[in-house]
C-alpha cells in the first residue's frame, strides 16, 4: 500500500474513533443531565428553623429525626433566642417536599420544641460566616487577595508575613464564590457557621430565591 494510501487510511480511522468517542460523550452528558434535572426536582434543598428547650440531649433528639431516615445535614447551627430558656436551630438539608413535611410534623410533636418553620419558599434572609487562612506573602499575591476581599466586602482580621485570616459574611452562594477565588492562592484552613435564617420584615414575592445577595453583585460591577 502506497504511504499516502496508508495515511489517509489511519486518519479516517482515527477520524471514526473521533467521532464514536464524541458520540459517547454526548450520550453520557445527556443521561447526566436527565439524572441531574430529575434530583433538582426531587432533591431540593430546605431550610428549617426549629425552636427547642435549651436543655441537654435536644439536639440529639433533632439530628436523630433525619439520621433514621438517612438524611445528611448540610449545616447545622444553634444559638439562643431572646428567651434564654429557648434556642433556635437552623437546619438545611436536602430532600422532596413530601419527606421534609413529614419530618417538620414530626419534629413539631417532640416534646419541648415550641415550633417548627420551613422557611425555604419564605420570604427570609440567610447568612453564613467563613474564616479562612489564605497564603498572602508581600507583594503581587497579597494585592490580589486584598482585591478580593474588597470586592466581596470581606474583612482581614488577622495577618502574617506569609498569610492572612479572613472573615466573609453572606449566603451560600457568596461565600462559596469567594472561597473558589481564593483557592488558586493557597487555602490554608476553613471554617464556616453554617447557615442561619430569619424572616424578612418586607413582603417580596416568595416565588424568587429567598437567598439573593444584591451586594456581591452590585460589588463585582463597581470591580
Amino acid at each position: 500500500m502506497p504511504i499516502a494510501d496508508l495515511h489517509l487510511a489511519i486518519r479516517e480511522q482515527w477520524q471514526r474513533q473521533t467521532n464514536l468517542t464524541q458520540e459517547h460523550w454526548r450520550e453520557a452528558e445527556n443521561v447526566n443531565h436527565a439524572k441531574d434535572q430529575s434530583a433538582i426536582g426531587n432533591d431540593m434543598r430546605h431550610t428549617l428553623s426549629i425552636v427547642v428547650a435549651d436543655q441537654p440531649g435536644e439536639l440529639s433528639r433533632i439530628v436523630g429525626l433525619f439520621s433514621a431516615r438517612g438524611f445528611n445535614i448540610e449545616t447545622l447551627s444553634v444559638g439562643q433566642t431572646t428567651d434564654p430558656q429557648w434556642s433556635r436551630v437552623t437546619v438545611v438539608t436536602r430532600g422532596d417536599d413530601r419527606t421534609i413535611e413529614q419530618i417538620v410534623k414530626q419534629c413539631s410533636r417532640l416534646a419541648r420544641v415550641r415550633e417548627v418553620l420551613d422557611v425555604t419558599m419564605q420570604p427570609h434572609i440567610e447568612r453564613e460566616m467563613a474564616l479562612i487562612d489564605v497564603e498572602a506573602t508581600p507583594g503581587t499575591r497579597r494585592q490580589e487577595v486584598v482585591s478580593l476581599v474588597a470586592v466581596f466586602r470581606a474583612k482581614v482580621v488577622d495577618i502574617s508575613h506569609t498569610g492572612m485570616i479572613i472573615e466573609a459574611t453572606g449566603n451560600k452562594e457568596k461565600v462559596e464564590a469567594f472561597i473558589e477565588l481564593l483557592r488558586p492562592m493557597g487555602i490554608r484552613d476553613i471554617t464556616r457557621t453554617g447557615c442561619i435564617a430569619i424572616g424578612r420584615l418586607s413582603n417580596i414575592d416568595s416565588s424568587r430565591p429567598a437567598t439573593e445577595e444584591p451586594e456581591l453583585s452590585q460589588a463585582v460591577s463597581t470591580s
